[in-house]
């Protein structure tokens, strides 16, 4: 994205007063998890890594109480507009309902906001495709009041306060891996983060002459919400059970082995399924990190295809759609693929040599759109530094 094309839309946008105020550039990354779903809840580990496409945002203060966003991506709704010292959910306000949360929980945490701003936003993270556009929002919020505002603040506290921001802002029960991501990437780097601790390490990402293509299937994720808190209590049931003889307090405090030595005490078949999920997601992606660290791509490919049998058998969270592309891209050469996100729609990762990129995008999406009756989309990403001035 063209920076002074972004400069010169907030000026458009924003007007030329202020003028003696000083404007900043950021970006924010979207995220895409490699490995390791639905093991957050679970006490366990998750691999995901920032990308190149996120979101750009341009700001400077001003002398007032007013703060005024407005985003690219929604236009439609122009520049909206509250005052620092009323800051409400309004379901008016829509998007920008994310970075004022992030306001408040840096308020409320003690940090001096004093005066009002004025951001412009433009995202390319494609819409409702389940890689992070609420995170990478909250991050952006969150580096421009440290950078305005010349906040003592690090990103890990920048990360807790935005995923506070989305749970307690705007009602959305989530895990701390999306704002982690966002913040903490690092250019080709994917991190190895325990949910549980949030001790976390880099793995580096070593692959040469091969890429990280993302498909979408552009089916919007309906279902998602309403399961997700299904598997929850499913996951959460199977732990009680596995208690009264183990003293765990996750599923991800187990290996397989102890798992499959002790699976009996699940009595419900569906709860046993999905612990398993729980357990070998786990282990595949501490396993799948060990690989990247000896540059095994291969290990690491058959990692990413087992979970997606899980994610499909096990778990029951995929969809045609998901199936269909996995399918597609494995017949087409991909290392490994595999459903990313939650669920029920989204997107795939797959890992495909890139000579063979053109050809993979063609094959696999004719056969999507010939099985399912409309077009998937495919990028191209590399993995990229988190929230941060440009």
């Amino acid at each position: 994205m063209n920076l002074d094309d972004l400069t010169k839309d907030f000026f458009q946008v924003f007007k030329q007063i202020n003028a003696e105020e000083k404007i900043h550039t950021f970006f924010s990354p979207g995220r895409v998890n490699l490995i390791g779903e639905h093991t957050d809840y679970n006490g366990g580990y998750v691999f995901p890594c920032a990308l190149n496409f996120g979101t750009y945002a341009v700001a400077r203060q001003r002398r007032d109480s007013k703060i005024r966003l407005f985003s690219k991506n929604f236009k439609d709704l122009g520049i909206v507009e509250f005052d620092i010292l009323n800051l409400r959910y309004d379901k008016k306000h829509a998007w920008a309902n994310y970075p004022k949360g992030v306001v408040k929980k840096f308020l409320d945490s003690g940090y001096k906001i004093e005066t009002g701003f004025e951001v412009f936003f433009n995202g390319n993270i494609p819409n409702g495709a389940g890689l992070s556009s609420s995170a990478s929002i909250e991050l952006a919020m969150s580096i421009i009041l440290k950078v305005l505002y010349k906040l003592d603040v690090d990103m890990l506290e920048m990360v807790k306060l935005s995923q506070m921001a989305e749970n307690e802002f705007i009602g959305v029960n989530c895990g701390i891996m999306d704002q982690f991501a966002c913040g903490m990437g690092k250019k080709n780097y994917a991190i190895l983060l325990d949910t549980n601790t949030l001790r976390y390490e880099y793995a580096p990402i070593k692959l040469d002459g091969i890429s990280i293509v993302i498909a979408n299937t552009n089916k919007r994720r309906s279902l998602a919400d309403s399961k997700y808190n299904e598997r929850r209590m499913e996951c959460e049931n199977a732990l009680k059970a596995l208690k009264r003889k183990l003293d765990i307090s996750f599923l991800g405090d187990l290996s397989e082995e102890e798992f499959e030595k002790n699976k009996n005490l699940i009595k419900n078949e569906l709860e046993r399924k999905r612990a398993k999920h729980a357990v070998y997601e786990n282990q595949r992606t501490i396993k799948a990190a060990k690989a990247l660290y000896d540059g095994n791509i291969k290990l690491f490919g058959k990692l990413m295809n087992d979970s997606h049998i899980s994610l499909r058998y096990d778990y029951e969270v995929s969809c045609r759609e998901l199936d269909v592309l996995v399918e597609a891209a494995l017949k087409n050469g991909a290392i490994g693929a595999r459903m990313t996100g939650a669920g029920f729609g989204g997107c795939t990762v797959n890992l495909v040599y890139s000579s063979n990129i053109d050809e993979f995008i063609d094959k696999v999406g004719k056969e999507y759109e010939e099985k399912i009756g409309y077009k998937a989309d495919f990028y191209v990403v590399s993995v990229d530094d988190g929230a941060r001035e440009i």
